[in-house]
């Protein structure tokens, strides 16, 4: 299974998510989005699959600290929403693992958004 989990390392949420994985037994690829960036490719596929309600974390400072112009041009249009992600990458939340399984003729690729200890648990054991 090809498994990369992305998010930011110093995350307190990653922490959560690095540790499931490693408990689990599960190899992984990291990729920190704060330094090596995202490319407007993945977050629409993200987007497309997962929606942008789940992809756009309006709870963090990043969001709050938008000015009210940017936070409307992003509820208005998905496209601009994904720019911003782009652009401000702590507003995507954490951690994306996103992945395929061994068998791709029968499984469903993996995407998952944010931790959820039992998602993790049933996609991986």
């Amino acid at each position: 299974m090809t498994i990369t989990i992305y998010g930011i390392k110093s995350c307190s949420t990653m922490k959560k998510a690095f540790t499931k994985l490693d408990e689990l037994g599960v190899s992984y690829d990291f990729h920190d989005y704060k330094k090596q960036g995202i490319d407007k490719e993945t977050v629409q596929r993200w987007v497309e699959v997962l929606g942008i309600d789940k992809v756009l974390n309006k709870r963090g400072t990043t969001w709050r600290k938008l000015t009210d112009e940017q936070k409307q041009a992003a509820e208005d249009n998905v496209d601009n929403a994904i720019e911003l992600l782009i652009e401000n990458t702590s507003m995507i939340k954490r951690p994306i693992v996103e992945g395929q399984p061994d068998n791709k003729s029968t499984a469903q690729p993996i995407l998952l958004c944010g931790f959820n200890e039992e998602a993790f648990d049933k996609v991986f054991s």
